[in-house]
């Protein structure tokens, strides 16, 4: 065997150094500026396998010798690095220079492509969320899809920035997906037409005239401060606003700090998430502080199997404080934190650094948040009665004197029966409560 030359024994001995020395910054799918000239190592009596690294050199060599095309240098070391992230976990990857520009632009809300989260699963591409308003979800894609071929392009042998890759491409464009969905016998294609996505992170309006609704979409960069204007806007709209519904359904999540910012909106302090992991800096607990937005008004959280991490950190939040009400079904179950940690200006890595724990020490990872109320999706389909004669057929009859109030037409959540379901209760809610201040008891009415 030839003897592997000295130059690459120290370049791969330096890589593995300088992975050892890069300094980390905890924050979840997104770079963030450290401290100039600091660094945080690995416990000192950390060792390289010599044999192994022998081994793998020796690997190498037989790469770059024997095998039947040549493959450079550069490209058999990437290769490498991909080969060891992608064996970590499905949130471990590598980011060449169009896959962390895509982070960058991901998480300030604009990004070219279809609109879609996903992950791997086995051998496959699975859909964690297609996103809202985006060519994605407006060609049917759904949550749990497995994608097995992109155009004629079998996904089997590829990395996941080597598929996202693929999904990008300019406005107009159509990619062909072809998808396996549970219930359905055999795989089946989904044209898509991609696009420019700008994400709106967050959206709200008035359900009712006295009920709020917030929908998060991603937590990004100023997730937190839409929210809290989301907030003021609907306070502003309502003068006796009973309470809101914050719908994180299919939100495949984003940054760490985005989820701690909408949650200390909605709570008077106290633990919001904590992580932990193998160095100091990934063991950090974040705090809500005083003040709560709504005053206590109850909160309802729409939650689903496309929930997943930031969405689930403000879930799991909420429902350790008493603070809402979670409905829906079991969310996705990513309890795991990913650093962006730079290899230079155009680069880098994003590697599991931390587990994270709700507030009672719950860890979400592949558990997920329990609902309080389970509301699978369904439709709704109205019985038809007959037109019984009531009193006010009679002639005759006495008329009443209150006041009617309009109904508003209810199409949108006789749609949805998950928000259907969370509007209701928010009703029965504020009717307890305002039984309660009056000193109300049904119980001793006379029939």
């Amino acid at each position: 065997m030839p003897s592997m030359p000295n130059q690459f024994f120290i370049v791969v001995i330096t890589a593995f150094i300088t992975l050892a020395t890069t300094g980390y910054s905890l924050a979840e799918e997104v770079p963030e500026k450290t401290t100039e000239g600091t660094t945080k190592q690995f416990p000192k009596n950390a060792r390289l396998p010599l044999e192994e690294l022998r081994n793998f050199t020796q690997v190498f060599d037989q790469v770059r010798q024997a095998y039947v095309e040549e493959v450079d240098d550069e490209k058999l070391l990437e290769m490498s690095i991909i080969g060891l992230l992608n064996n970590l976990d499905p949130h471990s990857v590598y980011l060449d220079k169009n896959a962390f520009t895509s982070l960058q632009e991901h998480t300030s809300g604009e990004f070219g492509g279809l609109g879609i989260e996903v992950g791997i699963e086995g051998a496959f591409i699975k859909v964690i969320s297609p996103i809202d308003d985006t060519p994605a979800q407006r060609a049917g894609i759904q949550v749990g899809d497995l994608i097995i071929k992109l155009d004629e392009h079998a996904v089997q042998s590829m990395s996941l920035g080597e598929a996202i890759e693929i999904m990008r491409g300019p406005k107009g464009s159509t990619l062909t997906l072809t998808i396996v969905r549970d219930q359905v016998d055999s795989p089946f294609e989904i044209k898509v037409v991609r696009d420019i996505i700008k994400i709106r992170s967050v959206r709200s309006k008035m359900l009712e005239p006295n009920i709020g609704y917030v929908r998060i979409a991603q937590f990004q960069e100023n997730t937190g401060s839409q929210f809290r204007k989301a907030l003021e806007k609907l306070s502003a709209k309502s003068n006796n606003l009973k309470g809101i519904v914050l719908d994180l359904r299919n939100n495949p999540g984003g940054l760490l700090h985005a989820s701690i910012d909408v949650s200390d909106a909605l709570l008077d302090g106290g633990l919001v998430v904590y992580t932990e992991g193998r160095i100091p800096s990934a063991n950090s607990s974040f705090h809500a502080k005083a003040g709560d937005l709504l005053k206590g008004l109850p909160v309802i959280v729409l939650i689903n199997e496309g929930s997943a991490s930031a969405a689930e950190i403000v879930a799991g939040a909420l429902q350790d404080h008493h603070r809402a009400v979670i409905l829906g079904t079991d969310s996705f179950g990513k309890g795991s934190v990913q650093t962006v940690i730079p290899l230079d200006q155009d680069r880098a890595i994003k590697l599991t650094t931390a587990r994270y724990f709700t507030p009672s020490k719950r860890s979400i990872q592949a558990a997920g948040i329990k609902p309080d109320i389970v509301v699978a999706p369904a439709e709704i389909k109205l019985l038809r009665t007959r037109d019984n004669i009531k009193e006010a057929n009679l002639s005759g009859h006495l008329s009443n004197s209150s006041n009617k109030q309009a109904r508003k037409d209810s199409n949108t959540l006789m749609e949805d029966n998950q928000l259907y379901e969370a509007v209701n209760l928010l009703k029965g809610l504020d009717l307890l409560s305002h039984n309660k201040k009056m000193g109300i008891d049904h119980s001793n009415n006379e029939n």
